[in-house]
């Protein structure tokens, strides 16, 4: 991702972002705030998850850095990011040197704290009992192999029943719209197949409070990036409902990659989303909110 687009991204800012103010779908803006941090490592953020009381998160940066940390927030708002601890990600080796190895993307908790992590250059995803322990590699299935570089991994979700999913940015050629794997007997399933629609593309997933899933989807042009979220009835094999909760207009938000779905004390749906920066000067890391009105 980061390679192809620089030189674009570049551009975008020589010309400056096109910003909507209003957003297409029922989603409302809640908050968007720009998080820095001196630290090297810092930037790149592809996963995000939020605990049930919408204060403690966790992040993934794709260079391998995991993150905890608290949300302040006023009047149910974001105002500022703390971070407390960040940890290296590691494999069955330990600490991972070779950058290329290194490329994390998908993000996905468990209740007991059991994490999942999807490795996008190693087209595989590793569990792990504790953050910052040593990671066992999941076995792959055939097609993911077969997955760009560049377009591998990006989404993980646990759904109600504590089952693991996947899916890539990039489907395979052969596929006709966007395929879901499930982890099922210690192997991963095609489960079913999302919709492909106007080009946008998965890098973001979760299974909300109400048992739906919900998807992340971006596209690029030449002056930046634009959002989407989806979200769908999922029973067994079938998919239904399909709803778009929320598209925004380029340069609305930076590169938004990770998404956390959860109820607030109100019993409301709230979609927390991460930017990924590409570590380039011209992005920004972006915390953003949206509320979903009840039905």
């Amino acid at each position: 991702m980061r390679k192809r687009l620089a030189i674009a991204l570049g551009t975008a800012l020589l010309i400056g972002w096109q910003v909507s103010a209003t957003p297409q779908g029922v989603a409302q803006l809640v908050s968007a705030v720009k998080w820095d941090q001196p630290e090297d490592w810092f930037g790149g953020f592809s996963g995000i998850e939020v605990a049930a009381d919408g204060v403690s998160f966790t992040a993934l940066s794709d260079s391998g850095t995991l993150v905890r940390g608290v949300f302040e927030r006023v009047s149910g708002a974001i105002q500022s990011v703390q971070i407390l601890r960040s940890d290296d990600v590691q494999d069955r080796q330990g600490k991972i040197v070779k950058h290329y190895r290194r490329d994390t993307e998908g993000l996905a908790i468990q209740p007991d704290g059991r994490l999942f992590i999807s490795f996008e250059g190693r087209h595989q995803v590793f569990s792990y009992d504790r953050p910052g322990g040593r990671g066992t590699g999941l076995n792959r299935h055939a097609d993911f192999t077969k997955m760009e570089n560049n377009g591998s991994l990006e989404a993980l979700a646990i759904d109600q029943d504590n089952r693991l999913y996947t899916m890539a940015e990039t489907p395979l050629s052969e596929w006709d719209g966007l395929p879901v794997y499930r982890f099922s007997m210690e192997n991963w399933v095609h489960a079913f197949t999302l919709p492909e629609r106007n080009g946008f593309k998965p890098v973001g997933a979760d299974f909300g409070p109400d048992g739906k899933f919900y998807v992340l989807e971006r596209k690029f042009n030449v002056i930046g990036f634009s959002s989407r979220v989806r979200r769908f009835d999922i029973s067994g094999n079938e998919v239904s409902g399909e709803e778009t909760l929320l598209r925004t207009t380029t340069g609305t938000h930076d590169n938004l990659e990770g998404l956390a779905v959860w109820e607030d004390e109100d019993g409301q749906v709230r979609l927390t989303m991460i930017s990924d920066d590409n570590f380039m000067f011209y992005q920004r890391t972006e915390i953003v909110e949206y509320l979903v009105p009840a039905s």
